[in-house]
């Protein structure tokens, strides 16, 4: 009976739009015009603005959809609410302001909504709740006059109940005031900004952006139900929170289609166990979802009755064969291949235009052979998580960002209550498998705060697991703060090359970013990607060759999770399997899925094993030993570097150095001198004209697009460095420009090391694993290549240049540095 009941309830809400929610549009009002429109576009009217029941997971028969035509007009600061008067202008809800789909299409910091509503006259002697699904970003509610609610936060839902506000007939006045100043704050926005930059950040949406409705209950009611799997022990536990009085009783059972399965009785707001025997499991290839039946009593009387699903699953970390810790699904290590889903539509901005096409990114998902959803720094409504679930997505999510500067008070106490409020709202949802607080240190204030808000997500909830830090690696990040159950790296075009450590697995969060323009499928007629290809064919071939290398580097280097940016183009980004109107799929998808398909199946722990680099030679002066004094040979017989761009010889550490400056000036040794699938060291004098935000590297070698390594100075971080692309072994301090520095870069593939020496000393280790073992371009001084081009070109001398093929130990470094060569 109960899948029955439970269905019906949403299918029923689904397909019948309420009476009080049904509203004539007037002659004078039209939807925008979006630069692109999708395929659901035109099924937007005033009669049907998502009439989905929009609580999957606590259902009740009789509710009312609110969303429709409302009165609209923008508000003065400190402006009193209009009662009883009619509103200018009208906004179709719940799409925001700026959204075409609204009407309005146009931003207000702040604004009033105006509607009447009715309470159907079989509901009386219940309690009335409203129900808002998000209004970004602060809002204030009044019905009838009254003030009856105040809620800060744009991606979180508020109830209220407004009984004691209600007339006895006739209509009821409800008013809403929001105000949403996005990027003048440091209110958590994601990628919203109120100007797009034509990059990475785009419109922003203000307003009532999620379901308005409205439902009749009991004194004694339930109001949220709490699921939580315990897989080992066979046991779905379920705590039902309630209103009302004190002592109520609660009968909770689960039904496989029509069979019950469990049954358990208990108390009200106290934890229930349901044993069910044998319980099939919830997975992307079987995302099985049983329903439940929740009954509350007061003194036997049945008082509340709702309708439910969960999923039976645990997730985890577990080694592999080859030793290295991976993620788990239900016991078993299952790589987490995902795209990054940033849940934006060109028509509805922050609010998908219908539930189908809510359903459609992730269908898409599933069709590329994609088991994972990343939801990128935003929140979805309910429904969002419902097809996850129902489809077998697993999903990473994000707490949505601040601006990227780091977030001062009072913000960041408002930023956690809102991360933890996400993670309440969305505890019984399983697809959602891991939290992720921070995205590549935007907003982030404090390293070690870092370590401690993962902690406390942890500890709210320790069935999922933690990524702490998102790309912790780029931008804004305040460096790992070791916390967390994973060790997330960024690369582009990447994939990154992370390697577990003892207590994390390691994941590449976000990678790829192949982009392709389509003419009149662009939000601005044109933008750009990490790398823009010029047809299908060839951006199909590079996501292959891409996703192939994510499949050495799960193999080679144990990463058990990967992102591929991303499901749509948005906006300026043209990076997407389809277009930002949905309409033009951009890759050959059968060739997509092959490759996603072989990486879910072979990325399973068995790893690659250990290499064996050999002894390497032996010698104080390594397989080349260039001292740069323009002999023309260096001190093993080989042919000098040759200087390129000018270069020219002055004074050095020892006699001459190669002088550069800055500005195409390097030398080349003419050839591939060292084998980068395998141990090797690399060793110079250095010094820097400058020491800016500028990258200069000393030593590096070529590859096919970019350096195979980078002994360097690090602009980013103003440090010098050992690095591999989104990798870098950094020096703790700052050099001095004029000062002369002994820097030793080391690569030990048996350890998976980076190691970097600064006068003789060891100041960074890093763990790191490289894909590159066919670096055959030249070696080169005083410059590398990324992107395919010539880079980092050195502002300063550089003189007494080792290179061994062999991982030097700490002693010989110290010695390398004591004799001064």
């Amino acid at each position: 009976m109960l899948k029955m009941l439970a269905a019906a309830a949403l299918v029923a809400a689904s397909a019948v739009v309420p009476p009080a929610a049904r509203a004539t549009a007037p002659d004078d009002w039209q939807p925008g015009t979006p630069p692109l429109t999708t395929p659901w576009t035109d099924d937007v009217s005033p009669t049907n603005a998502l009439p989905e029941y929009p609580r999957p997971q606590l259902t009740r028969p009789d509710w009312r959809n609110l969303n429709g035509l409302w009165e609209w007009a923008p508000a003065a600061p400190g402006e009193a609410p209009p009662f009883g008067r009619t509103l200018a202008e009208k906004v179709l809800v719940p799409y925001p302001i700026e959204s075409a789909l609204s009407g309005l299409q146009k931003h207000e910091d702040r604004m009033w909504y105006r509607r009447t509503f009715e309470v159907p006259n079989q509901w009386k002697g219940k309690r009335l709740v409203l129900h808002f699904g998000a209004v970004d970003y602060d809002a204030k509610v009044w019905v009838n006059g009254r003030p009856v609610a105040t809620h800060r936060g744009g991606y979180d839902g508020f109830d209220v109940d407004v009984t004691n506000a209600l007339h006895t007939k006739g209509p009821q006045e409800l008013i809403v005031w929001a105000e949403d100043l996005t990027d003048d704050t440091f209110q958590p926005i994601g990628k919203q900004r109120k100007v797009s930059d034509h990059g990475i950040f785009y419109q922003g949406s203000s307003g009532i952006w999620r379901t308005v409705w409205m439902e009749p209950v009991n004194a004694a009611s339930i109001q949220r139900l709490q699921l939580t799997p315990d897989l080992p022990n066979q046991t779905l536990k379920v705590t039902a929170d309630t209103t009302g009085p004190q002592g109520l009783d609660v009968e909770v059972t689960a039904y496989d289609g029509r069979r019950p399965v469990a049954r358990a009785t208990g108390k009200a707001n106290a934890e229930l166990k349901l044993r069910i025997k044998n319980p099939k499991t919830w997975s992307p290839d079987n995302p099985f979802l049983y329903d439940l039946k929740v009954k509350l009593f007061d003194r036997g009387k049945l008082v509340d009755q709702v309708g439910s699903y969960a999923g039976m699953r645990s997730v985890g970390l577990q080694k592999g064969a080859d030793g290295k810790l991976r993620m788990a699904l239900n016991g078993e290590i299952l790589f987490n291949l995902s795209t990054l889903d940033q849940g934006f539509w060109p028509d509805g901005l922050n609010t998908a235009p219908t539930d189908a096409a809510l359903r459609f990114d992730l269908e898409q998902h599933k069709r590329l052979g994609f088991n994972t959803v990343r939801k990128h720094i935003k929140v979805e409504p309910d429904r969002w998580y419902y097809w996850a679930d129902k489809l077998g997505l697993m999903v990473w999510q994000d707490m949505p960002s601040s601006k990227t500067d780091a977030m001062p008070d009072p913000w960041r106490a408002q930023f956690e209550a809102e991360l933890h409020e996400l993670i309440e709202e969305h505890k019984s949802v399983p697809s959602i498998t891991v939290w992720v607080p921070f995205n590549e240190g935007w907003g982030e204030w404090d390293r070690e705060e870092t370590g401690r808000i993962a902690d406390a997500v942890e500890a709210q909830d320790p069935t999922r697991l933690v990524n702490a830090h998102s790309g912790v690696n780029c931008c804004n990040s305040h460096g790992d703060s070791g916390r967390g159950d994973l060790l997330d790296y960024h690369a582009y075009l990447g994939p990154a090359t992370t390697m577990p450590d003892e207590h994390r697995a390691a994941v590449d969060g976000e990678h790829g970013g192949f982009g392709l323009k389509v003419p009149d499928h662009m939000w601005f007629g044109d933008g750009s990607a990490y790398e823009m290809l010029p047809d299908s064919e060839t951006l199909t071939r590079r996501y292959v060759e891409n996703q192939t290398d994510v499949l050495k580097s799960a193999q080679q280097c144990g990463i058990s999770g990967s992102v591929y940016t991303q499901i749509t183009d948005v906006e300026g980004e043209l990076n997407g399997f389809f277009t930002y109107d949905r309409r033009v799929p951009k890759m050959d998808f059968a060739q997509v899925r092959t490759i996603n398909e072989r990486i879910v199946a072979t990325a399973d722990g068995t790893g690659s094993g250990t290499p064996d680099p050999g002894p390497g030679t032996p010698g104080e002066d390594g397989i080349h030993f260039y001292p740069l004094d323009g002999s023309g040979d260096d001190a093993v017989g080989n042919n000098d570097a040759k200087p390129q761009g000018g270069a020219t010889y002055g004074d050095g550490k020892n006699g001459q150095g190669l002088v550069l400056n800055g500005q195409g000036q390097y030398a080349d040794t003419g050839a591939a001198l060292l084998d980068t699938s395998k141990n090797y060291t690399a060793s110079a004098w250095v010094k820097l004209n400058k020491a800016d935000g500028s990258f200069q590297t000393f030593v590096s070698q070529d590859g096919d697009r970019d350096s195979a390594f980078f002994l360097q100075y690090s602009g980013q971080d103003e440090r010098f460095a050992m690095s591999f692309p989104g990798i870098r072994a950094l020096s703790p301090t700052k050099p001095n420009p004029g000062q002369w520095y002994h820097v030793t870069g080391v690569r030990d593939v048996v350890q998976g090391e980076l190691k970097l020496y600064v006068d003789g000393e060891l100041v960074a280790t890093k763990s790191a694993c490289s894909l590159d073992s066919t670096a055959t371009g030249n070696t080169v001084i005083g410059r590398a290549k990324f992107g395919g081009n010539p880079v980092d070109f050195l502002d300063g001398t550089i003189d007494q240049v080792h290179l061994y093929d062999r991982a030097l130990t700490d002693a010989e470094v110290q010695a390398l540095y004591a004799s001064g060569r």
